[in-house]
């Protein structure tokens, strides 16, 4: 497909009412304008704060006599049916199109079906009706008549539309980053889809939405704190955080490099994608091959996405301790002590835990089937657990007041006990078993005198220190 991109200025009248984009940039119509909400973009999530805020910006524009009130950009995808699909601007659209319906407009686009979730069925008719009380409360019929005609001829949007689904969504990403920072993760999320440019725009699509549907507070944080950190721990180096400067480090090898260690990394991939999508998994009865790897270089484009959507579902799994949900974590005592409310408050807590689940999280990515773990993979985590709570809690337990500085020194070695760096450890084993006896080894006692943290009530469950007790590795308790 060849792309086309178009810059036009569309009337808010013209757009909604009467399906027509208003002059694109040589001043000609852009007809037969079919707005699309595709079903990879977001929930409604405008609530009745938002749009008395936009209405009551529209009418100051209007008492101020403003001839043109720009209200925002539009970016769509002209897919191949010549559906324009609304990359970026549902919000404000929607909005507009439920004050038109609360003037007495008839809109065709308020016509199509929405996704089904809390946000569009909460927030469409509180809004509308919202809308509908405040519009009444005008003193006179034609007041509403003059706000209508306002909003039809002089509220503006700029829009963009193309015929490339990974452009439109480059081109939403950049416009964002001039108005707010991005995370991080959104970043890549652009990078990645410029590495796309071999799928057909349903599958695009679909990647987008599988992307989209993941928690993004929860997703910045994987790539931030849990695989940005693994990725610097497992060489030995320190990793304050994830930025603009560093995201180089998951743009991964692409279609274009041939080196020999590309060239591996590109090859293991897609002979575990093959065989994945293949009969041989099930018919031979053998696990699914992992594609991934946490201390490995990442395939840019589509298999950086199911990388994202991999892990986010592992270290969810890790982070819930339920009995019965999930693979890895299920109703262990350490987890569920370090669960309570005091062990989660504060940032020194928060640091240790953090270690800890990314020591678990590196360890599943290395020995455990990510797919029905057998019985011995899970005693062998079990056993690992225990190491990993010893060493990163020994780090909590000889510190009144905990910071990254002080963590990022145990981790790399320094004179407190259990110091050293468990990631690399973890990544130079060549087996659970090799890794536990070498853990065995360095893990050692935590002196009863060496603790500044509190350590009242040791012996209680609800102390985690018990657990230093019961498995041995607390020395002369007094």
């Amino acid at each position: 497909m060849t792309t086309c991109l178009k810059l036009a200025i569309t009337k808010i009248g013209d757009l909604l009412l009467h399906d027509k984009i208003t002059q694109d940039k040589d001043g000609n119509i852009i007809p037969d304008i079919e707005l699309v909400i595709p079903n990879y973009q977001r929930p409604y999530k405008w609530t009745a704060k938002n749009v008395i805020q936009l209405l009551d910006d529209i009418i100051d524009a209007k008492n101020e006599n403003k001839e043109t009130y720009r209200v925002g950009t539009l970016i769509l995808h002209q897919d191949k049916d010549k559906k324009y699909n609304i990359v970026d601007g549902q919000q404000r659209t929607i909005t507009f199109s439920l004050l038109l319906n609360a003037l007495g407009a008839d809109l065709r686009f308020l016509e199509q079906p929405l996704a089904d979730n809390p946000h569009n069925t909460r927030n469409i008719p509180n809004n509308f009706r919202t809308l509908e009380r405040r519009v009444e409360n005008f003193s006179d019929d034609r007041e509403r008549e003059e706000l209508l005609d306002y909003i039809k001829n002089n509220c503006e949007l700029i829009v963009v539309i193309t015929t490339d689904i990974s452009e439109a969504f480059q081109f939403f990403d950049s416009q964002n980053a001039r108005g707010k920072k991005l995370y991080s993760h959104d970043l890549l999320k652009a990078y990645h889809l410029r590495e796309m440019k071999e799928l057909d725009v349903a599958e695009t699509e679909k990647v987008v939405k599988g992307w989209e549907d993941l928690d993004q507070k929860e997703l910045s944080t994987l790539f931030s704190d849990y695989l940005y950190r693994v990725k610097e721990w497992t060489k030995g180096n320190k990793a304050w955080g994830l930025t603009e400067h560093n995201i180089h480090k998951f743009k991964g090898v692409t279609r274009q490099d041939n080196f020999p260690f590309a060239q591996f990394y590109k090859g293991s991939f897609a002979y575990a994608d093959m065989v994945n999508h293949s009969a041989m998994p099930f018919v031979s009865g053998m696990q699914n091959f992992n594609p991934f790897q946490l201390d490995t270089p990442i395939v840019a484009g589509k298999p950086f996405f199911d990388y994202a959507k991999h892990y986010f579902e592992i270290l969810k799994d890790i982070q819930n301790n339920d009995k019965y949900e999930g693979y890895f974590i299920n109703d262990n005592d350490i987890i569920k002590t370090l669960d309570l409310r005091k062990y989660k408050n504060g940032v020194g807590n928060r640091i240790t835990r953090l270690l800890l689940d990314t020591a678990i999280l590196l360890y599943v990515d290395r020995f455990c089937p990510t797919e029905r773990p057998a019985k011995m993979d899970l005693k062998m985590l079990d056993q690992f657990v225990v190491f990993a709570f010893v060493w990163a809690y020994s780090l909590r337990a000889q510190y009144s007041n905990l910071g990254w500085l002080s963590a990022q020194n145990f981790i790399m070695g320094n004179d407190k006990t259990n110091s050293f760096n468990i990631y690399k450890i973890i990544t130079e084993a060549d087996s659970p078993v090799s890794l536990l006896s070498t853990l065995s080894d360095r893990v050692n006692p935590l002196p009863f005198d060496d603790i500044k943290a509190k350590k009242d009530n040791v012996g209680e469950d609800e102390n985690y220190l018990s657990y230093f007790d019961k498995y041995k590795f607390l020395e002369g308790r007094k």
